[in-house]
């Protein structure tokens, strides 16, 4: 159990955001599943409520950024932002993603993170 900072009682809270449960991923479609049934997944992690949250708001941002890159693109044909520039910023949370992915994931989920040729030799962790 965790334990309150201001009475040093346990709280039971603090264990169940904490603990590690199995969630079925799916990066192309952005969600995090607790039921492998519920929709297409393609990677198996462990995480607690905070890995979890952290993987829930890297992929709004990507989300954000796709919209983004889309409204630019149709309102300015010509704008200021190169596509490399716009995917600069797509690609960096898709890294901190996959990362991620990786450290919390089952070892299937990390042999196929591995077998993707994403990173460098030894630069996953």
């Amino acid at each position: 159990m965790g334990v309150n900072n201001n009475t040093g009682v346990k709280n039971n809270n603090d264990e169940a955001f904490y603990a590690r449960k199995r969630y079925y991923v799916s990066v192309q479609a952005g969600s995090i599943l607790e039921s492998p049934t519920l929709a297409a997944y393609e990677l198996v992690i462990e995480a607690n409520q905070e890995e979890r949250d952290q993987l829930e708001e890297w992929f709004g941002e990507l989300s954000s950024m796709d919209e983004a890159e889309a409204l630019h693109f149709t309102e300015h044909p010509f704008g200021s932002a190169t596509v490399e520039e716009m995917s600069r910023g797509v690609d960096g949370i898709l890294e901190e993603i996959y990362k991620q992915l990786y450290r919390l994931g089952t070892s299937e989920t990390k042999n196929h993170i591995a077998m993707m040729g994403l990173f460098p030799e030894g630069n996953l962790k």
